[in-house]
């Protein structure tokens, strides 16, 4: 017994069957069929393909969905198929009959490019939408304003295939392409996609759908012996698995190999036979629009796989793919705006006016509603799109995240996609927008041979062509490179300095490379090749790469890539040194500089005069005739250089002035001592040339290494380049270093540090390096641009200098460096003390000496005012106030008179004293410089005065004979009285 439920249910599904059939057959509301507009929509498919049958089954169900929703009201589409027969003309022929008979208002189709783009012109002309499956971006929709494209173009996918050679660092790919306009069209697109990302095609592998198995074994054989090992597959379903029969055959489904499809034949990938997929495809990467599963997916999937096993029965069962989601949602589109119009009748063609002697194509017409349907259908989105987002904008289909599927078995496994904002990632959310948790890496893929490891990319060919080094040959140098040829195999050999690095480099690689060297001479000939053309002929692929003493610059980097350098970078300057001043009678000179010799005079004579204004009116010893006085100013300024000064002076002005200019003096002498010892003592080496500036400015001869871009360093210095002179050898670097300028050689080399410094450690004694160091980036092994090699080498480069070989290396082409102490570092510009380390102290000494002399000046004026304020003429104030200031200034009479008695008082006590003991006058004490005696103009204080006795002067003399005097003139006196 049935489940009651169970009948109901069907009986349920029974009645919304015929309701539905009713609304579909019978006119809606009562109205009759008369009032049913109906809009004529052509189709033209290659029905010989599976592709366009997938095609046609999605139309007629979104037809019938269409025509099943009752809010389109009575406009119907009525489809009108027909079969071009995968021939041109045969497409043609169908848009014609139906654009004139039938004077259908859009036409879906052709799906082949080149069909399309005749009938696109047809369409044009009858002002007839063309909606078509077509992908290749050379139809444009900018340029055909009726033609809509119903797919995405193959250039839409070309940034997502870049993605993914980005994402493994690949930097060069092969692409194997059609020969049709089908695979032509994406590849100036898939170029520039891979350029952006700094990867280079290295070849375009053509096959024609008509290429036998030979023709294409022999290609594959071809593209095996090239280091790139990544391919890029753009090739319709059967050509396809054609190809990768041959390529497994070949032995490049392989570990190392990675195989990259199109989104064409990643989309009709159950097109191909299950056989090969599951032998020759394994590991393969495929893309392909994203479409996300949905109940209406789901749902029509169903419907469709029904509906195609009724319609062709006895074909094997074929699978629901990304052409026929589209065809569904493009009819679906082109019927909703055909609802738009309303229900007003579809008017006829308009004709042409002549109807006389018409073609075919003249006698078209053109479509008064076409113009109106196609600015509905423009810009149409469809919220329940089977394909996912189905959005038409201005005529072209809105891109869709890609997803990246990698082939194991006879299926697809997702690893990936790609959007035009995040570019790749492992998820996909609903939105279309990548997940931020989300790395930008891809899942595990299997990649041929069943590695888990990604392909490097390119692999040295082991039956291939060997890696063509080429080596500079040239005259001298060559502890950096030297090139010869082995007398019985006549192979070519490099050693050096340079060969010795690339082959450590060559080791360290985790990889067998092998290489053979070539050798390019360079002799700095006009028909010659220098270093720049060496480098260039990598751009020529005359070489696989280029070894030696060549130097990294920015105008090679442009046409080739350089690894790390291994040397130090920089360029510099030797001159010859001077001979040794020591032996020169006038070294005594050197320590100072002459305008610091020339300012100490001037500053000598300067306190002098200060000193002699500040002492003249108190002091008798800076009195007397002028010549004596004017002797005093050089005398006791000059004095004071070794502090033998014995004039006493008695104002404090003098005091404060002497001070400061001791301690002046004092700095200065010790600094020329120094200075001075220095000189006779340390042995430097002092260059004849300190910077190139001065040998621009002589007029210098500048040698340099022949062939090298030096010369173009010189030039871009403004030097003149009638002054280069080029050598290739050590030797002769010396030869015209010794000789000079006018000699025939030259003032100074320049040249890189490896060299300069090779070159020093040989002539150390005789050469020396001065100037400012021009930095460069050192010696580099060069390759071709892009070259896969690059990265490797440089890695490799690190970890030779990071170890001992290279101070062994070294140590066994250029010596122990350190044996010669002084190879450069030493140019010291000169020894000579300058005035600028000076100018404070002589600042300090012209303030306070001028201070003073103004302080002085103010005072003498301000005491003889009266004498300025009489009604005299300038010239007579000025001669007496010179007459004044000549006087001696007379001190006080009652001290004059106080201290003569205190004499007298004290000359007594002594005498008397002498009578009554004989022996007091021996033990007064003579240390004390007190007892003086005036003479007569009173006495001075004693214990004012500056004066310095020489070091060692025996003090006690001066006292005693100073006391017999004095005790001589006090009993003199007495016995007058």
């Amino acid at each position: 017994m049935q489940n009651p439920r169970y009948c109901c249910l069907i009986l349920f599904i029974q009645l919304v069957s015929i309701v539905s059939f009713c609304h579909y057959v019978i006119p809606i509301r009562g109205e009759d069929e008369t009032s049913v507009v109906k809009v004529d929509m052509g189709i033209i498919l290659d029905m010989e393909t599976v592709v366009a049958k997938v095609m046609q089954i999605s139309i007629v169900l979104a037809l019938e969905d269409y025509h099943a929703n009752a809010s389109h009201g009575a406009i119907r589409i009525v489809p009108h198929i027909r079969d071009s027969k995968k021939d041109d003309v045969e497409a043609a022929s169908a848009a014609i009959y139906l654009l004139k008979n039938v004077q259908v208002q859009a036409i879906f189709g052709p799906q082949m490019s080149t069909q399309t783009d005749f009938v696109i012109d047809l369409g044009n002309r009858a002002k007839v939408p063309i909606i078509s499956p077509a992908t290749s971006p050379s139809l444009s929709v900018k340029e055909n304003r009726f033609f809509i494209r119903g797919a995405l173009p193959s250039s839409s996918q070309t940034k997502a295939i870049a993605g993914i050679a980005k994402n493994y660092n690949w930097k060069e790919v092969v692409i194997i392409y059609e020969d049709s306009s089908f695979g032509t069209g994406i590849l100036p697109h898939l170029t520039n996609a891979l350029l952006e990302i700094s990867t280079l095609v290295s070849y375009r592998s053509v096959i024609s759908p008509s290429a036998n198995d030979d023709q294409i074994l022999r290609e594959l054989y071809k593209l095996n012996t090239m280091q790139t090992k990544v391919f890029i597959v753009h090739l319709q379903p059967f050509l396809a698995s054609r190809l990768f029969l041959k390529v497994k055959e070949a032995g490049m489904m392989s570990s190392g190999y990675a195989w990259i499809i199109t989104d064409v034949l990643t989309g009709l990938l159950d097109l191909v036979d299950p056989t090969v997929i599951e032998s020759s495809m394994q590991g393969v990467l495929g893309i392909k629009p994203y479409v996300p599963r949905s109940n209406e997916l789901i749902n029509f999937t169903t419907r469709w796989k029904k509906r195609f096993r009724q319609e062709y029965p006895d074909m094997d069962p074929v699978e629901l793919n990304i052409f026929g989601l589209w065809a569904y949602d493009s009819v679906t589109a082109l019927a909703k705006a055909a609802a738009k119009m309303g229900n007003t009748a579809i008017p006829k063609f308009k004709k042409p006016e002549t109807r006389e002697n018409l073609t075919d194509l003249d006698a078209l017409g053109t479509s008064e509603m076409g113009s109106l349907l196609l600015d509905s259908v423009q810009n149409t989105a469809l919220k329940t799109a089977v394909s996912g987002e189905f959005r038409l904008i201005n005529g072209e289909l809105h891109p869709s995240p890609y997803q990246i599927v990698n082939i194991v078995g006879t299926g697809q496994r997702s690893v990936g996609f790609w959007t035009e904002k995040d570019g790749i990632s492992y998820k996909l959310k609903i939105d279309g927008k990548t997940s931020k948790s989300n790395n930008n890496q891809l899942g595990a893929i299997i990649w041929p041979g069943e590695s888990t490891i990604p392909p490097r990319g390119w692999e040295i060919p082991t039956s291939g062509k060997k890696l063509r080094v080429g080596v500079p040959v040239k005259e001298g140098l060559q502890e950096f490179i030297k090139v010869e040829r082995d007398s019985k195999t006549q192979a070519v050999i490099a050693t050096g300095f340079c060969a010795d690095v690339f082959k450590e480099v060559i080791q360290s690689l985790p990889y067998a490379v092998p290489y053979e060297f070539v050798p390019v001479p360079i002799t700095h000939k006009p028909t010659s090749p220098g270093y720049d053309d060496l480098v260039y002929k990598l751009l020529f692929k005359k070489h696989d790469a280029v070894i030696g003493d060549v130097t990294i610059s920015a105008n090679r980097s442009k046409y080739v890539d350089f690894t790390l350098p291994f040397t130090e970078s920089g360029i510099s300057t030797v001159v010859p040194v001077k001979g040794d001043d020591r032996k020169s009678p006038w070294i005594f000179m050197k320590p100072l500089k002459s305008e610091l010799w020339i300012t100490i005079g001037a500053f000598f004579i300067f306190i002098g005069f200060v000193v002699w204004v500040l002492e003249h009116r108190v002091n008798k010893e800076f009195r007397g005739p002028k010549r004596k006085q004017v002797g005093m100013i050089f005398w006791f300024s000059f004095s004071t250089l070794v502090f033998a000064h014995r004039e006493r002076v008695t104002s404090n002005l003098t005091r404060f002035v002497l001070i400061v200019w001791v301690f002046v003096v004092l700095v200065l002498t010790s600094n020329y001592t120094a200075s001075l010892t220095s000189m006779l003592t340390a042995q430097k080496l002092q260059p004849t040339i300190t910077n190139l500036n001065d040998l621009i400015k002589n007029g210098e001869y500048v040698g340099y290494q022949k062939g090298s871009f030096v010369e173009d360093v010189l030039k871009g210095m403004q030097f003149d380049s009638s002054k280069f002179r080029s050598y290739s050898t050590l030797e002769e670097y010396n030869d015209a270093l010794s000789r000079g300028s006018k000699n025939g050689g030259v003032g100074a080399i320049v040249d890189e540090l490896p060299y300069l410094r090779l070159f020093l450690n040989k002539y150390c004694r005789k050469y020396i390096m001065v100037g400012p160091t021009y930095k460069t980036a050192g010696f580099g092994f060069a390759f071709p641009k892009r070259s896969p090699l690059v990265p490797d080498f440089s890695r490799a480069v690190l970890k030779v200098m990071e170890g001992e070989f290279m101070n062994n290396i070294i140590q066994k082409w250029f010596g122990n460096e350190t044996d010669c102490t002084q190879k450069d570092g030493m140019a010291i510009a000169s020894d000579s003390l300058t005035l600028d380390s000076f100018k404070g102290l002589f600042l300090i000494a012209g303030v306070s000496a001028g201070s003073a002399l103004l302080i002085f000046l103010f005072i003498f004026l301000y005491q003889n005012r009266e004498i300025l304020a009489t009604d005299d003429s300038i010239g007579q104030k000025l001669s007496a106030i010179a007459k004044v200031f000549d006087e001696e200034k007379d001190n006080s009479n009652s001290k004059t008179e106080k201290t003569s008695e205190g004499n007298e008082s004290r000359t007594a006590t002594l005498f008397a004293a002498s009578e009554a003991s004989p022996e007091v006058l021996p033990d007064l004490p003579l240390q004390s410089p007190e007892i003086r005696i005036s003479d007569g103009l009173g006495a001075s204080p004693a214990p004012e005065g500056f004066s310095t006795g020489e070091p060692g002067t025996p003090v006690q003399e001066t006292i005693t004979g100073t006391i017999d005097e004095r005790f001589k003139r006090a009993l003199q006196e007495t016995v007058q009285r």
